[in-house]
């Protein structure tokens, strides 16, 4: 039990950089104060972390930028992204309203979109100027907390501004996918966003790595029955593309 802790504790720490007791304390309730502090101690001890006044930050991120961060995941990868990204532009269709998750190969997407009249709402930023480049879609970019690890927009305001928005299609990203705890993300906050997406979206479109699988973060999001479409690369799992196919999942 002591590694499995450690172990989703050191995911959270590299997905968000930092992490503090307080939140520690919320995801693994059956554990005392004191034994999650001597978690970061060992962290720290073993050159991963460095303690901080009520957490702990990890030491890979002390001396790189949030734009450092973001432009390191950007560059994993990129082979698989751009082919999932092309793949996924065969759902675009002109005159419906889309969802446009944050993350490097939604970035990826966002280029790939062709320049045509529809409706699109994104929790990325960068993902926002990169769509304004083009004329004819009518782009939208959820307020809220900046991420600065992510460079995605997510928070009670975030949520919120869902509740008078109707999506036709949501395309979404996940950090980690497991058949047992699903799609997931190292952010509390990011997570509810994610669920409300999926909940208000007629149809969801899963673009997702086949390096994301196996992969657990701390907060699930939504599973295999959330979703009707999955875009991977050709090294995806037959395992997982057989629960997809049990869950009518469609897998390109």
């Amino acid at each position: 039990m002591n590694t499995q802790r450690r172990n989703a504790i050191m995911e959270l720490l590299n997905s968000k950089g930092e992490v503090s007791l307080k939140e520690l304390e919320a995801l693994f309730p059956t554990c005392s104060s004191m034994t999650l502090r001597r978690d970061l101690k060992y962290f720290e001890e073993n050159g991963l972390a460095k303690r901080t006044r009520g957490g702990a930050v990890a030491l890979s991120m002390l001396s790189i930028t949030a734009e450092d961060v973001y432009s390191r995941r950007a560059r994993e990868n990129t082979t698989a992204k751009t082919l999932i990204a092309r793949k996924a532009v065969s759902y675009i269709e002109s005159g419906r309203s889309y969802y446009l998750d944050s993350g490097t190969t939604l970035m990826l997407f966002a280029k790939e979109i062709p320049d045509d009249y529809f409706s699109i709402l994104t929790s990325g930023p960068n993902i926002a100027l990169e769509l304004i480049k083009k004329q004819k879609p009518n782009v939208m970019l959820i307020g809220g907390v900046l991420n600065r690890n992510t460079i995605s927009i997510s928070g009670a305001n975030a949520t919120s501004f869902l509740n008078g928005v109707n999506i036709d299609t949501a395309f979404m990203a996940a950090s980690g996918f497991s058949l047992q705890n699903g799609f997931t993300s190292g952010t509390y906050s990011e997570c509810e966003l994610k669920q409300e997406v999926l909940r208000r979206a007629s149809s969801v479109i899963m673009l997702m790595d086949s390096s994301k699988c196996g992969k657990s973060l701390p907060y699930t999001f939504g599973t295999l029955k959330d979703i009707d479409v999955l875009v991977s690369d050709d090294n995806l799992p037959e395992e997982i593309k057989a629960a997809a196919a049990e869950n009518g999942v469609t897998v390109i």
